[in-house]
């Protein structure tokens, strides 16, 4: 237990046999279960996890293999099962460390969020050991997911480190979470349609010899295609069916201004190509909407800012 909180550790593991039994083994006695769901492991996960005899561990062996998502998925609803007030994702890879799971905890135990991750990117030196394509994809994936998912004060989205508090836990869909890679830009997604209050915590990783899953042409175009269907699921589900919000109003007016003024322009673009037939009057009523579908949109943009749950 951890400041009154009831904390279970969720270790998701596919083929982890030669590192899972270090990372159960390196868990604070502060945690009160660890749940290590083996992800349909054709190693020696399961035994691995086995050996260490850690009275405070539970083995969820999956059929068929579903996915970091849907273990994680998996370990929070045993989590919730066991009373644990906060689940705490720390991979079976070894690259958590379990000596910041404090500081992980801190902001849900006293400052009232009810999701806390791990930020990679907070100082010059937090880059070593990381690889540089790595470090890009997280610098454009994080721009991308901080306007699907609408919290623009979070960075590093793909870090699965995280702890979420059970009151959050249970206005989420688990069923209907992304299941694979895509798993944390979907949680985030999720989360804010949810109104959950979420931050930010300063922990670097740790690289070792661990071999990722991760395929980056393959994966990216899933992630991709997430965000552009999960940004549009926000607007639709917290700005026009839970509160018919003004950014709303601004974002659908926005595009259809802005759309009007392009449509517009392209047809005194062409009229203007040889004897000029376009007038100023068709001019203006290019560059009038255009300006004001733009103010719009930067206005809805900052209003949604604004509304960041924190």
């Amino acid at each position: 237990m951890y400041k009154n909180l009831r904390v279970a550790v969720v270790v998701p593991a596919h083929n982890e046999s030669e590192l899972v039994g270090d990372v159960v083994k390196t868990i604070p006695a502060m945690v009160d279960s660890v749940i290590v769901v083996d992800d349909a492991s054709t190693d020696g996960t399961y035994g691995a996890v086995a050996a260490v005899a850690d009275e405070r561990t539970t083995i969820v062996r999956l059929d068929r293999n579903r996915g970091v998502g849907g273990a994680i998925v998996e370990g929070h609803r045993r989590a919730m099962e066991s009373a644990a007030d906060v689940s705490v994702v720390m991979a079976g890879d070894g690259q958590m460390d379990p000596a910041y799971l404090p500081a992980l905890l801190d902001p849900i135990a006293d400052l009232g969020y009810e999701f806390a991750k791990a930020n990679r990117f907070f100082a010059i030196g937090s880059f070593a050991g990381m690889p540089r394509l790595r470090i890009l994809g997280n610098v454009v994936m994080s721009f991308l997911t901080k306007a699907a998912s609408g919290y623009w004060h979070l960075f590093d989205p793909q870090n699965g480190y995280t702890a979420i508090h059970r009151s959050a836990l249970e206005r989420l869909p688990l069923e209907r979470l992304r299941e694979r890679f895509e798993f944390e830009n979907d949680l985030l997604i999720h989360l804010n349609i949810a109104r959950v209050r979420a931050t930010d915590v300063p922990i670097p990783a740790r690289y070792g010899d661990e071999v990722s899953d991760l395929r980056v042409m393959r994966d990216a175009r899933r992630i991709l295609g997430l965000l552009v269907v999960g940004f549009w699921r926000r607007i639709w589900w917290k700005y026009v069916v839970q509160s018919f919000s003004p950014v709303a109003l601004m974002l659908f007016s926005g595009l259809a201004l802005v759309a009007g003024g392009l449509s517009v322009g392209a047809f005194v673009v062409i009229h203007s190509i040889g004897p000029a037939t376009a007038s100023a009057a068709t001019v203006l009523m290019s560059v009038a909407p255009l300006l004001t579908g733009i103010h719009l949109l930067i206005s809805a943009l900052l209003l949604d800012i604004q509304e960041s749950p924190r």
